[in-house]
């Protein structure tokens, strides 16, 4: 098993003993039993729980990561596109939140980790809309001064409503269907449509 196969499984063995079992409650040498793997291994690649909990968090929002670039290279508006980069966000974390159980609590309790850990992924984010916008606003179809501040907006908008979204709270018994346009409403007003268009 090659290096990078050897940690892919350390960290996807980690993932479901902290869903099961929560953080505080798994030992390094639980997730070394329970991946086949020796500790001598596992603490090849990592030097505490801490690093692995990273790891699993990393490992998480790469996927996310992955769905919102298939996003970006879709062929569709740019509004649809927008629309579609907002709810595969909200519904990527909501999904990851929910498929790992107790991992969830420490998501939230331990939300400074996560943010160190979650800096790439929010680079990778915001440079996404900024192209989004900044090609959109060359082709004539938004009306946008400054295109990295109406990223930086959105993407923290967005990261906003991922607690209340997670949780059901948000557009208290609308579906991902009916709030939709709704939300399309609020951010091609946000975006405005071209003049010259």
């Amino acid at each position: 098993m090659s290096i990078s196969k050897t940690r892919q499984k350390l960290v996807d063995v980690a993932r479901q003993q902290f869903a099961k079992n929560g953080i505080a409650n798994t030992t390094m040498n639980d997730i070394a039993l329970a991946s086949g793997k020796g500790r001598r291994t596992l603490y090849t690649y990592f030097k505490s729980k801490d690093d692995v909990y990273y790891a699993v968090i990393e490992s998480e929002l790469e996927r996310l990561s992955d769905k919102l670039d298939e996003v970006a290279q879709k062929r569709i508006s740019p509004q649809d596109k927008v629309i579609e980069l907002i709810y595969t966000h909200l519904n990527m974390i909501r999904e990851t939140v929910v498929r790992n159980g107790n991992l969830r609590a420490e998501f939230f309790r331990n939300i400074w980790m996560v943010e160190k850990v979650r800096k790439k992924f929010d680079e990778d984010e915001l440079e996404i809309f900024r192209k989004v916008y900044a090609d959109a606003k060359e082709d004539g179809e938004f009306d946008i001064e400054d295109v990295n501040l109406v990223a930086e907006i959105t993407h923290y908008c967005i990261k906003g409503l991922e607690v209340p979204f997670i949780y059901g709270r948000l557009g208290h018994g609308l579906t991902t269907e009916t709030s939709r346009p709704l939300v399309a409403k609020v951010v091609y007003g946000a975006l405005g449509k071209s003049s010259n268009k």
